[in-house]
């Protein structure tokens, strides 16, 4: 702005000079020396209106880099509040400092002008925001996959009422009275009760298997797969989506049961796993 109200007060006082010169000939010196007062007054009323003109656009412009340099604090405030609550390495987010970046030296910016201190401030700040922005887009696509890794874990009890009436591993037969293994735990219940997914997945099976009656299995992803033994009804289908906590089915006695109850079973990479530390994973 100050070098276009440079140039426009030496354009006009060309235009002058060229004026005098036309004139000279023919108009006496005070009639010259009136009309350049005249032209260098209406110079004087444009340079002072560039430069107050200048003047408020450096007020906005510092109002502006103050509102964001204001923001900038919180945001980084924000950032390091999300790395305490996700319990992440602070040095990997460190919103202190732009995150690590490289590369050789481009040709292009060797010879450029230093740009003044305002506009320096501002190419600083913006630099600041996208380094911000790349932090931050890393950081909330961490907590998606760990918010996601926790819908799909299995968690808590398969029903939402009742008692748990028999525990992993060995186990007096209730059917042959003899020592047997057995590969889940058993919630009795009320007949007709929800039950429910202990975590988000894909059913694999819904319908009879022997020993199960009427079983639901999903599909976690990971190597988890839980399965849900002895309904009475069966509420989902096989390939459909299902949410941690929805109702798959009601509590029934179906296959080879002794009463209303739901075996419940956790599988890890194919093989049965104790669900009692997936269960109190809940609480």
């Amino acid at each position: 702005m100050i070098a276009v109200v440079f140039l426009l007060f030496a354009g006009m006082a060309s235009y002058i000079g060229y004026r005098i010169g036309l004139t000279s000939a023919s108009s006496s010196p005070n009639e010259i020396t009136r009309e350049w007062q005249v032209n260098l007054e209406q110079q004087r009323k444009e340079l002072s209106r560039l430069q107050q003109l200048a003047q408020d656009r450096a007020n906005t412009l510092a109002k502006r880099l103050g509102l964001m340099q204001a923001q900038m604090i919180r945001l980084e405030a924000l950032g390091q509040r999300l790395v305490e609550m996700a319990n992440l390495d602070s040095g990997e987010f460190d919103f202190e400092n732009p995150p690590a970046q490289g590369g050789p030296a481009s040709r292009g910016g060797q010879n450029a002008i230093a740009p003044p201190d305002f506009l320096e401030a501002l190419d600083r700040l913006s630099r600041q925001l996208e380094d911000r922005s790349s932090q931050l887009q890393v950081l909330e696509s961490v907590l998606m996959n760990r918010n996601l890794q926790a819908e799909l874990l299995p968690k808590g009890k398969p029903i939402l009422q009742g008692w748990l009436s028999s525990r992993y591993g060995m186990r007096t037969d209730p059917f042959t009275g003899k020592r047997d293994f057995h590969a889940g735990v058993d919630f009795a219940g009320k007949e007709g009760s929800p039950v429910v997914a202990t975590g988000a997945g894909v059913v694999t099976w819904a319908g009879n298997r022997s020993g199960y009656g009427k079983l639901v299995e999903i599909n976690h992803g990971g190597g988890y797969v839980t399965r849900y033994g002895h309904n009475r009804k069966i509420l989902v289908k096989v390939g459909e989506t299902v949410k941690k906590g929805q109702i798959i089915g009601e509590m029934g006695s179906t296959g080879r049961s002794t009463g209303p109850h739901v075996h419940f079973e956790v599988l890890r990479n194919g093989r049965t796993v104790n669900p009692a530390k997936y269960i109190r994973a809940a609480r």
